[in-house]
């Protein structure tokens, strides 16, 4: 199955809340902390083939998640298989005894919203907000002129080239990319 998607940058959760109900979605799935484990071998056989393997955990479900390799395209293309698994942290522990491990953590908070086909969701990152638009290509086209923007505002990297990009322009050293504890 293939995953179509775009990310659009907002300057507060509340300014994008506003800005998808006007554009006509309606909530789907309430504000919830997801936490994503990103798994590979030893030998990094999943990144030198620029595919992922998730475990993501959040409050009333996890998901193991395969996502192959970017496709060119304006919008993030991508192999997309993914399943609702019973309890994340055993699927993590599972999976390093078959010889995995993680090798990137990251966190967000995820509101999520439909409208014609698509799924919209409020990200609330460590590196910012941003609206995630998923789904068909003319829907996430619609979706975002409903938003008041155009192919030129996507943004088409992952959560963790932003967060590498954000650490060098702040000259820190990349780490996992999670909520401050204090």
């Amino acid at each position: 199955m293939l995953e179509r998607e775009i990310k659009l940058p907002f300057a507060s959760a509340a300014e994008a809340r506003a800005a998808i109900l006007a554009g006509g979605a309606l909530p789907l799935r309430g504000r919830r902390l997801q936490e994503d484990c990103l798994l590979d071998t030893a030998d990094e056989q999943l990144r030198r083939a620029r595919s992922v393997l998730r475990v993501r955990v959040e409050s009333s479900r996890s998901l193991l998640t395969f996502k192959g390799p970017v496709q060119p395209s304006a919008m993030k293309v991508r192999e997309e298989l993914e399943t609702v698994i019973g309890d994340g942290e055993v699927m993590v522990q599972l999976l390093q005894a078959l010889g995995f491990h993680i090798w990137f953590r990251y966190q967000k908070y995820r509101e999520e919203f439909s409208r014609e086909g698509v799924v919209v969701a409020i990200d609330e990152t460590p590196v910012g907000v941003f609206v995630e638009v998923e789904g068909d290509e003319a829907g996430i086209t619609a979706m975002a002129a409903a938003l008041g923007r155009t192919p030129a505002d996507y943004v088409v990297d992952s959560y963790r080239t932003l967060y590498v990009r954000d650490c060098h322009a702040r000259g820190v050293q990349p780490a996992d990319m999670v909520f401050d504890q204090a």
